[in-house]
């Protein structure tokens, strides 16, 4: 899937592609393995919160007014390979 077609799904209001093109590229082009991939980094997330360990919200605060949405978008990538490492299997290098 190009850029064009991604621009085009954004200008369209086609949420479907996108989330489709994420699936794909998690998964390696097989998008029921991508839809694990997602899955695995929300499971690791809310299992690290389980027992409501202390956390730095003042950093989480900080970071949404002080970063453009561009820079946490990129974060948000980071966080979900992150997430996703921790719950073991990885298909992926790492790379974004």
């Amino acid at each position: 899937m190009s850029l064009a077609y991604l621009r085009e799904a954004v200008a369209s209001g086609d949420h479907q592609r996108l989330i489709r093109y994420v699936r794909l590229h998690l998964g390696d082009g097989n998008e029921e393995v991508g839809r694990r991939e997602v899955d695995k980094a929300w499971v690791e997330a809310l299992k690290a919160l389980l027992e409501l360990p202390p956390t730095n919200r003042q950093f989480i605060q900080d970071a949404l007014e002080q970063q453009t949405p561009e820079t946490l978008a990129h974060l948000f990538f980071y966080l979900h390979l992150y997430l996703v490492r921790r719950g073991g299997e990885w298909i992926h290098d790492g790379e974004l």
